[in-house]
C-alpha cells in the first residue's frame, strides 16, 4: 500500500469507491458528497494552493482516498478534511488513520489553524476515530455546504 497525491487517471476509480459508500451504508444521495460537482473530476478540483487530495493506491489499484481544502467564506486559517472514503477490503487495517495523519500533517504545514469535517452519523467508525484524535462535535456546520444530510460537523485545532 502506498499514499500519493492524486492524478488525473484517478478520477473515475476514486469516484467510484465514494459513490459506493452511500448505498452501502443508506446515506442519502441527495445533501450529501454523493452529489457533489467535483466527485467525478477530483484531480482537477485539488490543483491550487492549499489543497491537496491523497490516494491510497494497492499494487495499482486505487483503493481509497482524503483530501484536504480550505473551508469557503473563512479567513483561510480552516481547511476541511474532505472525501475520505475506502473500499471495504482496506478498511479496519489501519489504513485509514494513516490517511487522516498524512492529511492533518498537510494541513499543518500549509498553515491552517483549524480543521473541519462534516460526516454522516452512519460513519460510526471514522466518528469514533475523529473524535479519539481530538475532534469536537459542532452544534451546527460551519458553512453551507450543501450536505444537509450530514448530522456530524467536527473541528479540531492544529497547533
Amino acid at each position: 500500500m502506498m499514499i500519493r497525491e492524486i492524478k488525473p487517471q484517478d478520477n473515475e476509480a476514486i469516484e467510484q469507491i465514494i459513490r459506493g459508500i452511500f448505498p452501502e451504508f443508506e446515506i442519502p444521495l441527495t445533501g450529501s458528497t454523493y452529489a457533489d460537482k467535483e466527485v467525478p473530476i477530483m484531480y482537477e478540483s485539488y490543483q491550487g494552493e492549499n489543497k491537496v487530495y491523497y490516494i491510497l493506491e494497492d499494487k495499482g489499484a486505487v483503493v481509497g482516498g482524503a483530501g484536504i481544502k480550505p473551508v469557503l467564506g473563512t479567513d483561510n486559517t480552516i481547511c476541511e478534511l474532505r472525501k475520505m472514503y475506502f473500499m471495504p477490503k482496506v478498511r479496519g487495517k489501519g489504513y485509514g488513520k494513516l490517511m487522516f495523519d498524512k492529511c492533518l500533517r498537510s494541513a499543518r504545514v500549509m498553515g491552517y489553524k483549524q480543521c473541519y469535517l462534516e460526516s454522516a452519523s452512519q460513519l460510526n467508525r471514522a466518528i469514533h476515530m475523529y473524535e479519539k484524535n481530538g475532534f469536537k462535535p459542532l452544534d451546527e456546520p460551519l458553512y453551507n455546504s450543501g450536505h444537509f444530510s450530514c448530522g456530524v460537523w467536527m473541528i479540531k485545532d492544529l497547533l
